[in-house]
């Protein structure tokens, strides 16, 4: 039998005060990659030792045994039945507060301890050694042994989907108590910082998306602004490379490479700024950004974007708030089957219908002036006007559909799957159906004179939705009646 180094594990502990529980989750964490790090120092410049290296990420449990109904209003921080239930974590120091806070929730509403320990999923080296820059995990064949005969290393069976999709099945009894396990959490952590160019830690919890780069520099000149009012609440930007500046007449340097998914966020101490992603053009890109960022768990995210216009009575820059979604963009379909709705949530739409009205100065029948509430259809073609128009023109005509973009549904069906509140108020850009297309003339004059004003609208929605109570955010709406009780 291989012989296994491990650290000391510590002893499974029961908590009834949330604080002192994460406490001892950091302390598990912390000795735990701390072992695996130094290991790995050691192995790759004196060579690997003659046994196999494993710690194991530290994971929260907790036992009811009761039917005892609990605040039903609350969509989150309970359990549906008695039984065990159990989650593996990681980066108890990013999650600290989102998990004090669930944690918090679980005790007060059953009355039961929970139980801290080491579960039995190893961690993998290179999530261990990721946080630390100056250490590189290398590629197989470039070490003087084979890596993963000595260190764990990722493992699919454990970074998967199957709990937010509702096809996970427990082999031992005990039930999910998060929507994802540590390693899930840790892949998107490192996918993050490689698409974004920025440290997961600098997310805030309410997400705007874009599909343009014009976005970013009004999203610049407002967080400069904002950081000069001293009663702003905002803290500092944060742009891609992780520059920081904490004052608008800072120089901001931006890298030499851009990523692929340019992010910048403008911070707030408590987490509840707002983070910009130009996530670029495509149903691709928007699933991947919103795959990853799901695991930071925040309270809203919307889609500001561009889009074509299907109706002859709209004309360039007026908006589309969207209620519904035709979806055709294909990247979701093996995850959310298309024929499971995507509803409109209340708390979203108001808060952007509203945003609208502060911004344009316009309320109640006027507003239908400039903006269209309906469906929008989202594709993977970006040329679909090219093809033969009987059967896409057909479809959109019966669906009812009023915009056509490449990313909206993609959005918001991912915001469905992961419990994250979504919303989309787009800005029509062309009608290609009436003969306006996106020609450079167009789009400069359009570019310079609504940008601006679009990007305001989802600031101001943001902010509204900032000062909404957690339970009222998250409703029932996005929750199956078999649900995680972490949100």
């Amino acid at each position: 039998m291989t012989r296994i180094l491990t650290p000391d594990d510590g002893h499974p502990r029961s908590f009834t005060d949330a604080t002192a529980a994460v406490d001892y989750l950091q302390e598990l964490y912390t000795a735990a990659t701390t072992f695996l790090r130094t290991q790995f120092l050691s192995a790759m410049s004196e060579g690997a030792p003659d046994a196999r290296v494993r710690a194991f990420y530290p994971e929260v449990r907790v036992t009811t045994l009761s039917y005892a109904q609990v605040d039903t209003r609350l969509s989150f921080g309970h359990v549906p039945t008695p039984g065990i239930y159990a989650a593996t974590i990681t980066r108890p120091d990013l999650f600290r507060n989102y998990l004090i806070q669930q944690i918090g929730l679980l005790i007060d509403h059953h009355g039961q301890p929970v139980h801290i320990g080491a579960s039995d999923t190893p961690i993998p080296v290179h999530f261990a050694v990721g946080s630390d820059a100056a250490i590189q995990v290398p590629q197989q064949g470039a070490a003087d042994f084979t890596l993963r005969d000595v260190f764990d290393v990722p493992d699919l069976s454990t970074t998967n989907d199957d709990i937010v999709n509702g096809t996970y099945t427990s082999a031992d009894g005990v039930g999910p108590l998060a929507p994802f396990t540590a390693q899930r959490v840790d892949y998107s952590l490192a996918r993050l910082a490689h698409y974004t160019a920025t440290d997961p830690e600098h997310f805030q919890n309410f997400v705007l998306f874009t599909n343009y780069q014009f976005y970013v520099s009004e999203f610049e000149a407002f967080a400069r602004a904002q950081l000069d009012d001293p009663d702003s609440g905002y803290t500092a930007f944060v742009s891609t490379g992780n520059a920081v500046i904490t004052a608008g007449d800072q120089p901001l340097t931006e890298p030499v490479k851009m990523p692929q998914m340019p992010t910048y966020h403008l911070k707030r101490k408590d987490g509840s700024g707002i983070t910009l992603v130009n996530i670029g053009i495509g149903p691709s890109n928007a699933k991947t950004a919103t795959d990853h960022i799901a695991v930071l768990r925040p309270h809203a995210w919307l889609m500001v974007g561009h889009c074509a216009g299907l109706r002859n009575s709209q004309a360039l820059g007026d908006f589309v708030l969207a209620h519904a979604y035709l979806r055709e963009d294909h990247v979701l379909d093996d995850d959310l089957p298309v024929w499971i709705p995507i509803p409109a949530l209340a708390e979203i739409q108001i808060a952007l219908e509203q945003a609208v009205g502060e911004v344009t100065a316009l309320e109640g029948f006027d507003l239908k002036r400039i903006m269209r509430t309906g469906t929008v259809a989202t594709i993977d073609n970006r040329n679909w006007e090219l093809r033969d128009q009987s059967g896409p023109v057909a479809r959109l005509s019966q669906s009812r559909a009023v915009a056509l973009d490449m990313e909206s549904a993609t959005i918001a069906a991912n915001g469905y799957r992961f419990r994250v509140p979504y919303g989309t108020l787009l800005c029509v850009s062309d009608k290609p159906l009436h003969g306006e297309l996106k020609l450079p003339g167009m789009a400069s004059e359009f570019y310079t004179t609504q940008v601006q004003r679009h990007l305001m609208i989802g600031i101001r929605a943001m902010e509204r939705l900032r000062k909404m109570p957690l339970e009222r955010i998250h409703s029932r709406k996005l929750r199956s009646f078999d649900e995680t009780a972490f949100l």
